[in-house]
């Protein structure tokens, strides 16, 4: 299965509380953090609700 590199390119500080989850949950915490997570349609929807905030890979 493919796989997602994704990148927090910007600070949850400031947004709403869903995106700050969100980030949380796809296991970012600073800037600059990377994790690589399975391409699935929960990733994928976690990533849409914060793309100004996270850049994405295919790996």
């Amino acid at each position: 299965m493919a796989q997602l590199k994704v990148t927090q390119v910007k600070s949850g500080i400031g947004r709403k509380k869903n995106q700050r989850d969100t980030l949380r949950s796809l296991g970012l915490k600073r800037i600059h953090d990377s994790v690589v997570q399975e391409d699935r349609p929960e990733i994928r929807g976690m990533v849409a609700t914060v793309p100004h905030l996270v850049r994405v890979e295919e790996v």
